[in-house]
């Protein structure tokens, strides 16, 4: 006989899982005296959110399914936030929630949360196990859910009796899973593919969009020698930077609110529309009626809810993105003639480049350019959320796909810092760095004392303007510049790093930047940089909300 934890541990490790983020209490401490001797590597957290956005920032850098654990009623409730962001930008994670035993369930036990109906709206799906027999069968199934399809968060409840109960008899694990009503379409439909084919063929100022769903799917090599073939300029979401390499001559860059003008212009103007992997989001499309106009639009999506729900489509294809390039690439025969067009955009991406000022201020941008001039694309970068965000998608250069973590969909304050540390156990091989904002960083700082007790080598870049700096750059330019409740008082975050025992540089000055860089980069452990950057910096190019996404404002000419 074996105890619901010692099953759960063997489950976990059948399944891979080598990494686990969390944080202890009451009703999970049997999985915790189980994990004592495993093989499984428990990485301590400051705060359970940082649990999940380690988990989701393992689960993108690696492709492989991340996973977090806290305990009952607020250790779950705190998991939440981090099951939202990735569940918006698709990400595979498995959380495990400790809960009040089975016979208080409903009596409003001491730390009871009800938190499958709370996570209900932000997992694939979630578990409520009641039998210790049932958890290597649900075990396998919340990591088959998690992974496949369309990835997203799912979570396993367990309550504390079912954890340490003597199990008699184990069911058995079926040789393969075959969920009911679950059964994701993978192959795209032959007869959408060919359509597609004929009307690319046909295009004159074609137009690929490609999104996150291109690197969940590994499709980014397809994507390109379809791009390539076809002749055809590609956009790329915020979430999809890194499957085109951003020197590409093809790569017109992100497009949307703060997209480039070439992609916002070529968007605008283009005839056909093959959107891949994307969904529509606000963020890029702004009016979405003036969005690709005139196109036809070709649509491929492994989920059919999103074929259509913001925007009609004329060709949908339901399948996985890497599986339906493919087949187009074998299928493909013929493609139009796009010479006049590509030098078009071309020509925007020469007169509109995304530029800031060369002056001695210590600027955001030019910071993250030599970022990435050292880094060479050779490094995993993470964001949070914010002015940081958007300075590192226009400036630093993405050249593969999983090396740019960030939250999209949910635009969560606090995650970088935390998936950051999450990234370093997914790629040892490779520097990490958090790029944040001093408001960002601030939401999850604690997380200083977990990279110093394992000695993570996670590289922290703060642009400290002491603002909420977004938040005070749309109160600049649409509220008269009534800087409501956005400014911050400065902090020492070198003495903060300090106190954890993590040395920290603060750069005033722009000359100081390459050498604080290199210095960060090259020393062992853990590091801050404290960057006073220009306080009123805004991000440019910017379409206003509920604007065209050609009607952009702060537009750099050439």
């Amino acid at each position: 006989m074996k105890t619901g934890a010692k099953i759960l541990i063997e489950a976990l490790q059948r399944e891979g899982v080598d990494t686990i983020f969390g944080y202890p209490g009451g009703s999970v401490l049997p999985i915790y005296d189980e994990l004592y001797d495993s093989s499984i590597r428990h990485i301590l957290v400051r705060h359970e959110q940082a649990a999940a956005h380690a988990a989701d920032g393992y689960a993108r850098a690696s492709g492989r399914v991340g996973v977090c654990l806290a305990t009952s009623g607020p250790g779950a409730c705190n998991l939440v936030t981090g099951i939202a962001t990735a569940y918006m930008d698709s990400v595979p994670v498995v959380a495990l929630t400790g809960q009040v035993p089975t016979g208080m369930l409903g009596n409003d036990a001491f730390q009871e949360s009800d938190i499958t109906g709370i996570t209900m709206p932000v997992t694939k799906h979630n578990y409520l196990v009641k039998n210790g027999a049932d958890l290597a069968g649900v075990i396998r199934e919340a990591f088959y859910v998690a992974g496949t399809g369309r990835p997203g968060p799912v979570l396993v409840d367990l309550p504390k009796d079912v954890t340490t109960n003597q199990v008699t008899a184990e069911r058995p694990l079926p040789p393969e899973i075959c969920l009911r009503g679950y059964q994701p379409t993978y192959q795209g439909h032959v007869r959408q593919i060919d359509k597609a084919l004929s009307l690319i063929a046909e295009a004159a100022r074609p137009v690929i969009y490609a999104g996150g769903g291109v690197v969940l799917s590994n499709a980014s090599a397809e994507l390109v020698a379809f791009a390539e073939r076809a002749a055809i300029p590609v956009t790329t979401t915020l979430m999809g930077l890194g499957c085109v390499p951003c020197d590409h001559p093809l790569n017109l860059g992100m497009l949307g609110m703060h997209g480039t003008p070439a992609a916002n212009y070529a968007i605008t103007e283009c005839d056909l529309l093959l959107a891949v992997g994307v969904r529509f989001d606000d963020r890029v499309t702004g009016k979405i009626e003036a969005f690709a106009p005139n196109a036809t639009i070709v649509h491929i999506d492994i989920d059919p809810a999103e074929i259509g729900k913001n925007k009609p489509v004329d060709v949908p294809i339901v399948g996985d993105v890497r599986m339906v390039l493919q087949a187009m690439l074998e299928r493909m025969q013929k493609h139009g003639e796009t010479n006049g067009w590509r030098t078009r955009v071309a020509d925007w991406k020469k007169r509109y480049p995304i530029g800031f000022p060369d002056d001695d201020n210590l600027r955001p941008q030019y910071i993250i350019r030599q970022l990435s001039d050292i880094l060479k694309g050779e490094g995993i970068v993470v964001s949070e959320v914010g002015q940081n965000q958007m300075w590192t998608a226009l400036h630093y250069c993405f050249t593969k796909p999983r090396t740019w973590l960030t939250s999209g969909g949910l635009g969560t304050m606090g995650y970088g810092f935390p998936a950051a540390i999450g990234a370093h156990y997914a790629r040892p091989d490779m520097p990490v760095v958090d790029i944040a904002g001093d408001g960002s960083f601030q939401m999850n700082i604690q997380e200083l004392g977990t990279v110093a007790q394992y000695d993570i080598p996670v590289k922290v870049v703060v642009l400290n303007n002491m603002y909420l700096g977004m938040v005070r750059q749309w109160q600049e330019l649409f509220y008269d510049r009534r800087y409501s409740y956005t400014e911050l008082p400065p902090v020492d975050f070198v003495k903060i790093a300090q106190a954890y025992g993590i040395d920290g540089i603060r750069v005033e000055e722009k000359e100081a930047v390459r050498e604080a860089l290199e210095t960060a980069l090259t020393t062992d452990g853990p590091f801050v940089l404290d960057f006073r950057i220009e306080r009123e910096e805004n991000v440019f190019p910017m379409a206003p909300a509920g604007a065209a996404i050609n009607e952009m404002i702060g537009v750099h000419r050439k």
